[in-house]
Order: C-alpha cells, then sequence, then structure tokens
C-alpha cells in the first residue's frame, strides 16, 4: 500500500498537534487505504462503496483499535488515550454510539500521528492485521 507521502513531521511536531487534527487525517488516509485496496480487486463502484463503508465507519474502526491494541508501542497507546478523550464539537452521529464514535476517533488518530511522523510501514502493518484477516488483502 504505497500511498502519498507528503511532509514528515518529526515526533514534537506531531505531539503538538492535537486528536482531532490528527484524527481528521487520520481518516482520510484510512479511507484512501481501504479504497486503494477495493480499486484493485476489480468491484464496480456501487460495490466498491458498500464494501469500503464497512471499514470505514465508527462501529468498525473501533472494533479494529480493539483488534490492534494488544500490539501497540507506548507511544502508540497515549496516542489512542489522548484520541480517545478528543472531545469534537458536535455528538456523535445519530446512528454511531458514542463509545464507538470515541473509539474510532482514537484509531483515526493513531493512523494520522503514524501517517505525519512517516511510519506508512507501521500503518500497513495495521492494515494487514485488520483487513488481511479478512479475505480482502
Amino acid at each position: 500500500m504505497e500511498l502519498f507521502s507528503g511532509q514528515k513531521l518529526d515526533k514534537d511536531a506531531a505531539d503538538r498537534l492535537n486528536s482531532l487534527q490528527l484524527a481528521y487525517l487520520g481518516d482520510t488516509v484510512w479511507e484512501l487505504a481501504v479504497r486503494q485496496m477495493l480499486t484493485c480487486q476489480a468491484l464496480n463502484v456501487k460495490h466498491m462503496h458498500r464494501e469500503c463503508v464497512q471499514y470505514v465507519n465508527a462501529q468498525a474502526q473501533a472494533s479494529f483499535l480493539e483488534t490492534i491494541q494488544g500490539s501497540l508501542t507506548e507511544q502508540e497507546t497515549e496516542i489512542v488515550r489522548r484520541g480517545r478523550n478528543a472531545h469534537a464539537h458536535h455528538p456523535a452521529p445519530k446512528n454511531q454510539k458514542p463509545g464507538d464514535y470515541s473509539s474510532a476517533t482514537a484509531f483515526e488518530a493513531l493512523i494520522g500521528y503514524l501517517y505525519l511522523t512517516g511510519r506508512q510501514d507501521r500503518i500497513e502493518e495495521i492494515f494487514q492485521t485488520i483487513i488481511g484477516g479478512d479475505n480482502h488483502g
């Protein structure tokens, strides 16, 4: 999964970003990775969209975080903690549980942090752990 590699930030600069900023970027990075995978499966656009939604909603991302929780480094665990405690200035969408929404924000913050610090290899590892076990890889 070769993703566009933007400007890499050092750890201190990345740590200064708030969790919602990290999640904002992480949401896009995760969705791009999922869309890239689905495009390679030669599905039509309608089917790609249906499949994509299964990987980018709050409930799914909350379960992904649970799947990888035991393999996170201390630093990654701290990013997840910060992300889970971030408070958006809007409520969770009507069809999402607040706990799932909070966990999804934490997952997205982690992906955003890894991306900004140039750890695409770690994103790939997480992606394979989650998606690889889902017969999509």
